[in-house]
């Protein structure tokens, strides 16, 4: 969720920049991505990896003699190439002489994740499969916690080492350390930032105020971790055993969610499907990113979130695509990496170091105070969760919103934070707010149940990562947005047209 630009998001609108030049024309990505990569080098063994994108979690250092493979425990970074941990891996696998499987261990419920997620991720997987295959790499599909297969199959198949990748929230930082646990005590568990460009341990080892405090942390680091990507090469040593087939559509039949929130047309998953979105954001969309991103009535973002919260794509290959392609528009570059960087390895840094990132436990302390404070105030309106998720309040903006996020799987930035503001205007309790516009952002956004999400929430009804403001009722200190606000920076009408959201009297 995007943080508002300007100093009052209700304020009058900035005169708008005119936008100059026509689309950037490029080939085609997929195979100026593979020639890059060869040119980088021949393969992992001949480049210099960072060994800060590194943490050793287990008192095992070394791979043992007389051991059968190397695994990649795949979770967060679902993608072959662009991929620091599957490099690490292959890198350990390399130097050890040894075969290399990837394993995604599938659970059959994931928090507020539904069919639209499950079959997202799914499909990209089919595409990890197929490409692993393709390099003599087998991956093998896996059904349980993580805790149990895992283990099991290091122990089964004689495996030396285990990688796997990194994420902030609790319940996969929870796998993690289970599976640390239940690992033999011979073998090296390592793990690798491969979302963030700066690893998140080498960035910062607090939680930060705000992005004025982590700007020059990160961008500071970029000489250093901002390179290209060595390839993923065909695996010279073949294992000796094959992974065992996989059912896709039957794999899709196991999982125990709701199946009423369907897939969205727009968005084709997978590494292929992101590049796609990639390639016509830097054709037809950066040149108007800077002036023109926060209309929704505008094609103007780069809709690529749910394929970073996937991994499908590497945020690190968009920013060095975008830098390379982008020089005529130097503002929307820079405020592309702002997002894509800074804020984004922002909220990896407050999930990680904030236990409670998505309550108001969470908040500082000046915002619990004044949601405190005003706690009791009079709400003109008052909702429940079943009519904000239905779209029936009286607001037609708010209305039309929260139908594009029910049917698309995706909510304009600026609207994000419009919409979870009017969640804690129009419910009982701040805790109650935060709780629904978590469960509906996690329920329908394809990038649901991540930390950008959380900390959007968290921005918006808590004032994470901003400052105190004029103190008002209901909301006490925290940043205010209204309709007319909105009215002021966009056509608001032809919003509601293009949603259909309608004005709901009680």
């Amino acid at each position: 969720m995007k943080k508002a630009s300007s100093s009052k998001a209700d304020g009058p609108a900035n005169k708008k920049p005119k936008v100059e030049g026509g689309p950037i024309k490029v080939d085609d990505f997929a195979e100026k991505f593979k020639t890059t990569r060869k040119e980088t080098a021949k393969s992992i063994l001949d480049f210099d990896f960072k060994k800060k994108r590194v943490r050793i979690l287990s008192d095992t250092k070394e791979v043992e003699e007389n051991k059968k493979g190397v695994v990649y425990w795949m979770s967060r970074d679902a993608r072959v190439q662009d991929n620091w941990a599957f490099l690490f891996a292959q890198k350990l696998a390399l130097k050890n002489e040894l075969p290399l499987h990837v394993c995604f261990s599938l659970v059959p419920k994931f928090l507020d994740a539904t069919i639209r997620h499950y079959k997202f991720m799914l499909k990209g997987l089919e595409e990890v499969s197929k490409e692993c295959q393709s390099l003599d790499i087998n991956f093998h599909m896996l059904t349980g916690m993580a805790k149990d297969t895992i283990p099991k199959f290091v122990k089964t198949h004689k495996i030396g080492a285990v990688v796997c990748d990194f994420s902030p929230l609790r319940v996969p930082m929870q796998w993690v350390e289970d599976v640390r646990k239940s690992l033999p005590a011979e073998i090296p568990l390592c793990q690798v930032d491969a979302h963030n460009i700066v690893p998140l341990w080498v960035t910062s080892e607090k939680q930060e105020y705000a992005a004025r405090t982590i700007r020059n942390k990160v961008n500071g680091n970029l000489n250093t971790y901002l390179t290209q990507f060595p390839p993923v090469i065909k695996h010279p040593h073949k294992a000796s055993f094959k992974a065992d087939p996989i059912d896709w559509t039957k794999l899709l039949d196991t999982v125990e969610v709701d199946r009423s929130v369907d897939e969205v047309a727009w968005a084709t998953p997978g590494y292929t499907g992101g590049l796609g979105v990639l390639q016509s954001f830097v054709e037809k969309r950066l040149r108007k990113f800077n002036a023109k991103r926060n209309d929704p009535t505008e094609d103007a973002l780069s809709n690529l979130s749910p394929w970073f919260h996937f991994g499908q794509i590497s945020v690190q290959r968009c920013i060095l695509t975008v830098k390379k392609y982008g020089k005529g528009f130097s503002e929307g570059v820079a405020d592309f990496c702002e997002e894509a960087i800074v804020r984004r390895e922002l909220s990896d840094n407050f999930c990680f170091y904030n236990k409670n990132y998505d309550s108001l436990k969470g908040a500082y302390d000046w915002a619990q105070k004044t949601l405190n404070d005003h706690r009791k105030d009079k709400r003109t309106y008052l909702y429940s969760r079943d009519q904000l998720e239905q779209a029936k309040t009286h607001d037609d903006l708010w209305n039309s919103a929260q139908i594009q996020m029910v049917k698309e799987g995706k909510m304009h930035g600026f609207l994000r934070m419009y919409w979870a503001k009017k969640i804690l205007e129009w419910t009982k309790t701040p805790e109650e707010a935060l709780e629904t516009a978590i469960y509906l952002n996690d329920r329908y956004q394809l990038d649901g149940r991540d930390p950008n999400g959380y900390v959007g929430c968290m921005w918006s009804i808590a004032g994470i990562h901003d400052q105190g403001w004029r103190e008002r009722e209901v909301f006490g200190k925290i940043r205010y947005m209204n309709y007319e606000g909105c009215k002021r920076k966009f056509n608001v009408a032809a919003f509601v047209a293009r949603y259909g959201g309608k004005v709901y009297k009680k």
